[in-house]
């Protein structure tokens, strides 16, 4: 298909080149024109600017924030200038206040939109092998499959407001920060008490640890499913008092945060709910 792809920057790099190596007939364009002539020597079309590139009828775009993305969009010779017909497939982390507006935007100019906001890092997307994280309406979530194949592992469709897509990436991206800070704290448990770094380390890659704890937890907490308990929270908040404990005196703002969320549900009388009532509404 005729595609074009705007921003070419770490991640839109590897994006684009995979659209290549598809067969995609890909027209680029970027800020910094330098970096868009490595791709017209792979047989992209270079493009004058960012209306000029949409004339492919589809466009991409992976850009830093959403100053950069308003500016492809509503500038001179942006996005919204190119005429009724175009797919917009948004994939840069913006946020849900500017994608609905991208949303409406793009309906009054006649022009599809949908945010395809991915989940990988650089190396993740040059290999192809990002999650897509997808919302639109189902025609257009159709027209961009072909894309979605070319550039990621899996599709996830979130629903069919495009925001969906970008609210859905925020809390992940969220997840990502909150476990980094989890496993920075179970480093200062383990090494208060002699452990090494890299034998901590050894234990959650080994024992599948994260994926085996989301896949467990996911579940019950998305359908609020507490009751029968598995591993009461009263037995939960002893464990989190004991990894402060043995944390001998190291910061752990998050297991602190969680002993006292667990304080005020026990207080509440939920003490023998499963410990996944940290999930309550």
């Amino acid at each position: 298909m005729d595609v074009a792809f705007i921003g070419l920057g770490q991640m839109g790099h590897g994006m684009a080149g995979r659209l290549i190596d598809a067969g995609h007939r890909v027209t680029v364009w970027n800020r910094d024109t330098g970096k868009a002539e490595p791709f017209g020597a792979r047989g992209a079309t270079v493009a004058a600017n960012p209306a000029d590139a949409a004339r492919s009828g589809v466009a991409v775009t992976m850009l830093a924030n959403d100053a950069a993305l308003e500016a492809v969009c509503f500038g001179h010779d942006g996005l919204l200038s190119a005429g009724p017909g175009l797919l917009h497939i948004a994939c840069s982390t913006v946020s849900v206040a500017l994608t609905d507006r991208l949303a409406a935007a793009h309906r009054e100019a006649g022009q599809g939109f949908v945010s395809a906001q991915v989940l990988g890092r650089p190396d993740v997307a040059a290999a192809g092998k990002l999650a897509v994280i997808a919302a639109g309406a189902a025609d257009d979530l159709d027209v961009a499959a072909p894309v979605f194949a070319a550039i990621g592992a899996k599709t996830i469709v979130m629903g069919d407001r495009p925001a969906m897509a970008a609210a859905a990436k925020a809390a992940a991206n969220f997840g990502i920060a909150a476990v980094i800070e989890t496993i920075s704290e179970q480093m200062r448990i383990a090494e208060a008490q002699g452990i090494a770094a890299d034998r901590m380390a050894a234990l959650l890659i080994e024992s599948d640890f994260g994926s085996r704890i989301f896949g467990s937890y996911a579940p019950m907490i998305a359908a609020q499913r507490f009751e029968p308990a598995g591993f009461p929270l009263t037995l939960g908040r002893k464990d989190v008092g004991l990894a402060i404990s043995a944390a001998d005196g190291a910061p752990l703002p998050l297991a602190s945060l969680l002993a006292e969320r667990m304080d005020a549900i026990i207080a509440a009388g939920g003490g023998d709910r499963d410990w996944s009532s940290l999930g309550q509404a």
